[in-house]
């Protein structure tokens, strides 16, 4: 059973800061150049807080996670953030082009607290894996902060009954245009009659993580910390009252319906590099084993490569493999045998990217599961132009272009207990990081 709780959330206060210079990206969408600019639009962005930079002098005693519970301490102190007077759930609407699209959408949501549950209990379905040097780095924020500043993006499905219940004809409490040009809106909803019919509607709900593995993971390893050292009925679980439940128990949630049609789903491309002994001979020949393969003229642009993976991945699988001088469609896999696939199963070795990791990262170019999880010799784009352009100008020895997973593929995949390899799935546009933040103590 999916529980699901209204709360009193921290947030900016408008009359001390504009939301529009304080408010990120996820902390792992946002690279060195992005933080040097969050650091300048604001001394209140929370920037300073989930993806802190490390100084010279910095030791156990002093570092970014304790300068973070710092930050965050004296902040409330100081009326930076301001907690809602009632418990809410609160509307969270996106309008978006996504890239290589001139069509807007809409993405509807609504935020609020979810119970932290263990894969096992069959409400929470995952459907990537995980690396655990991510997990450490959030655990250690969470413990210096005691609070959760970015959502869960979760999944669920209905035919549009949430929505239409938190449909606020309002004014937003928020609204903020980031750099993408994504526009963001935000209502707050604290109707009882309203939050109460919600959370009987998401009772039953399977609830499916499209966004944010590692946190809900370091969150629910932080609750079992929590349970451990507090050692109290209250604190180890234990009925279905939000109010019996100790604040750990939960993590903020954003809630979106997987039969809208503004969720989208875009393709993360794999490169890889520093290959001493590559050669696009030796990939073709060895592609062949697993795929049937066209040559494509070169060079290719990034529309034209769309175009080229869309019309054949109409009939299944379908890879794009791109070196310096030469590229190569491949597509309709052959019979191989479960010496390559081991014991995934039928549904796992249908997806694209299975086929990618399986057939050609470890099987043609050798690299090992251990190395693709460290990222040794792979990095992840979600820009084709750019991956294209690196291996242009040498910088990778061959960029892998494919076409997104689709939501049916995702919710079977999770559904049925099985994952994707990591950066399976991007989810577009990514949630912003500081709307609403979910203070533990």
């Amino acid at each position: 059973m999916a529980l699901i709780t209204p709360f009193r959330a921290l947030r900016y206060d408008p009359a001390r800061v504009q939301p529009a210079v304080v408010v990120t990206q996820p902390y792992d969408k946002i690279t060195p150049a992005m933080q040097d600019g969050y650091y300048s639009a604001s001394p209140h962005n929370l920037v300073r807080i989930i993806l802190g930079k490390s100084e010279p002098a910095d030791s156990e005693r002093h570092n970014v996670y304790t300068r973070a519970g710092g930050f965050f301490d004296s902040w409330r102190r100081d009326g930076i953030f301001r907690q809602d007077a009632e418990p809410s759930l609160y509307t969270y609407t996106q309008t978006f082009t996504p890239p290589g699209s001139t069509t807007p959408h809409e993405r509807r949501g609504f935020i609020a607290l979810g119970r932290i549950e263990e894969y096992t209990a069959g409400v929470v379905h995952r459907h990537e894996q995980t690396l655990s040097k991510p997990k450490v780095d959030r655990l250690n924020l969470l413990r210096a902060t005691r609070a959760h500043f970015g959502q869960i993006f979760m999944l669920y499905s209905d035919s549009g009954e949430i929505d239409s219940l938190l449909d606020v004809p309002a004014p937003p409490d928020v609204e903020i245009q980031d750099e993408y040009g994504v526009a963001h809106l935000l209502w707050r909803v604290a109707d009882p009659e309203i939050t109460a019919a919600v959370r009987a509607k998401m009772r039953d709900q399977r609830l499916i993580i499209a966004d944010g593995h590692h946190r809900y993971e370091t969150a629910l390893a932080y609750r079992n910390e929590r349970r451990e050292s507090a050692g109290s009925a209250k604190s180890n679980g234990g009925g279905s009252d939000a109010a019996t439940l100790a604040p750990w128990e939960f993590v903020m949630m954003t809630f979106v319906n997987m039969n809208s049609p503004g969720l989208v789903v875009l393709p993360t491309h794999r490169l890889v590099h520093s290959l001493p002994d590559f050669s696009p001979a030796l990939l073709a020949d060895g592609a062949r084993k697993y795929f049937n393969l066209e040559e494509v003229d070169c060079p290719v642009d990034s529309d034209r490569a769309s175009k080229i993976l869309q019309q054949a991945g109409h009939a299944g699988t379908a890879l794009l493999a791109a070196t310096r001088n030469k590229c190569f469609l491949l597509h309709t896999p052959k019979a191989t045998g479960a010496n390559v696939f081991g014991n995934l199963s039928l549904r796992q070795q249908a997806l694209d990217v299975v086929q990618l990791h399986k057939c050609l990262l470890e099987n043609v170019l050798g690299l090992s599961e251990e190395s693709i999880r460290n990222q040794e010799n792979i990095s992840y784009l979600r820009d084709a132009s750019e991956a294209l352009a690196r291996v242009r100008e040498g910088q990778a020895n061959v960029a892998f272009l494919m076409n997104p997973c689709r939501i049916d593929q995702v919710r079977d995949m999770a559904l049925a207990g099985e994952v994707m390899p990591q950066k399976s799935t991007d989810f577009y546009p990514k949630l912003l990081t500081g709307l609403t933040i979910y203070a533990l103590e």
